[in-house]
Order: structure tokens, then C-alpha cells, then sequence
């Protein structure tokens, strides 16, 4: 069977492990979740008892979640080096190390912005710390990130790997949190702009809107996320 990945909308992070498959060029299918609905309710713990997307279910049927764990497993299946360098090289130790950073600290510094926004009942004003201390962290990241880019065109090497994938699918949150102009990291904002551009995070984010698009064809389809917990659920 293909591997069917389980990504979040709206505005998830899982966007840019859809067009890490589509640079694997390789058959997949999807599944798209209401990270606001599906994914909270009881039943999705099957899949992912944290209730968090992205998730995968491997071609051996098996549900593998977090983004590294998953991002390793599509390594290893990378047997053309489309998304991944030579696993022995020093460009597969930076494009990890990148996505270490990205995955935990760049990511993370949003969580409080996440968490004033979602504030259920309201509490205006632990909201409006919440998001002063997540504006700051959220800059310091991306002074942090902008150091490390090179001079190439993407992360690693000339063309994109799945350091790349996990940047664009975090990068819009800067917009969609009104932190700062993209400007304000000159490398970071023509990377988001190469990368936005590109066929595949061009389909990757037409999907997430729920838009009815043709990609590469390695799409086989989406699968209901009803089905996919009653034959792979826990």
C-alpha cells in the first residue's frame, strides 16, 4: 500500500510534508483533518493519542507520528536523494541540525501566540502577555534562523530537502500572527518566496484550502479520516 499522511488545516505545519512527498516522487495518499474539529475529538486518539497532526500511516499500515519521525522515515525511502543528501555527508548533519532547530525552537517560540489567540473563555489581559513574550521570541528565532542560512538557494545544497518542507510550513505563521515584515530576514524572505513558488508547495497549500487541484499525479487520492482510524486506529 502507499503511505497515507495525515496533515492539518487550517494553517498547518504538515503542509510542507505534503510537498516533501511530492518531491520524493514517489505514490502517497492523503488525509486532511480539521485541526480545530476531527483531530480533538476522542476518536482521533487512535491515530495520535496527543491529538496533533502530522501523522503517517506507513506502507506496512503502521501510524508513526512527529514531524522528525516522520521526516526520518521518508529519508531513509529517499533512495534518489530528492529530499535528503547522502546520509554520511556533512549536508545531511546540517540539513538535521536545521531541522532540530526548526522543529523545536523556531517552532515553538509560537506556541504562546497559539495560545492567546485559542483563549477560551477570554482573558485579556494574560493574552496580551502572552503575546508580547511570543512576538519577542518569535523574532529571536528568526534572527537565530537567519544566521544559519547560507548563500545557497535553499537550506542545504540547489535544491529543496525536507529542511525546506519544514520551514515553509511554518513560515506564513509570521504573517498570519502580524509579528513582523518577512523583510525584516532578508535570506529567510527569498527563501519563503522560492519555496512558496514552487509546484509543489503551490499544490501542497491549494489541498490545506481544500481546493480541488491537479498536481504531479503521485496523489493516488484522500482517504476519510473515518476510514483511515478504523483500519489503522489503535
Amino acid at each position: 500500500m502507499e503511505p497515507i499522511l495525515i496533515y492539518g488545516f487550517p494553517l498547518g505545519s504538515s503542509m510542507g510534508l505534503v510537498a516533501a512527498l511530492e518531491w520524493l516522487g514517489k505514490p502517497y495518499r492523503l488525509c486532511r483533518v480539521d485541526m480545530l474539529g476531527e483531530m480533538r475529538e476522542p476518536a482521533y486518539a487512535r491515530i495520535n493519542a496527543r491529538h496533533e497532526t502530522p501523522a503517517l500511516i506507513t506502507d506496512q499500515g503502521r501510524a508513526l507520528t512527529e514531524t522528525m519521525a516522520i521526516a526520518s522515515w521518508l529519508a531513509v525511502r529517499d533512495d534518489e536523494r530528492r529530499i535528503s543528501p547522502d546520509p554520511l555527508s556533512p549536508d545531511a548533519d546540517r540539513m538535521w541540525q536545521i531541522m532540530a532547530f526548526i522543529n523545536t525552537g523556531f517552532t515553538g517560540a509560537f506556541s504562546p501566540l497559539w495560545v492567546a489567540l485559542e483563549m477560551d473563555p477570554p482573558r485579556p489581559a494574560l493574552q496580551a502577555s502572552l503575546r508580547e513574550f511570543g512576538k519577542e521570541a518569535v523574532i529571536e528565532r528568526h534572527d537565530k534562523l537567519e544566521a544559519m542560512v547560507g548563500d545557497g538557494p535553499y537550506l542545504v545544497g540547489d535544491r529543496p530537502t525536507l529542511a525546506d518542507a519544514l520551514f515553509v510550513g511554518i513560515a506564513r505563521w509570521l504573517d498570519f500572527h502580524e509579528v513582523a515584515a518577512p523583510t525584516r530576514w532578508p535570506k529567510l524572505a527569498a527563501l519563503r518566496a522560492r519555496l512558496e513558488a514552487d509546484p509543489a508547495v503551490v499544490y501542497a497549500t491549494a489541498l490545506e484550502s481544500g481546493e480541488s487541484v491537479a498536481g504531479s499525479g503521485l496523489c493516488l487520492g484522500h482517504v476519510p479520516l473515518a476510514e483511515v482510524i478504523e483500519r489503522y486506529g489503535a
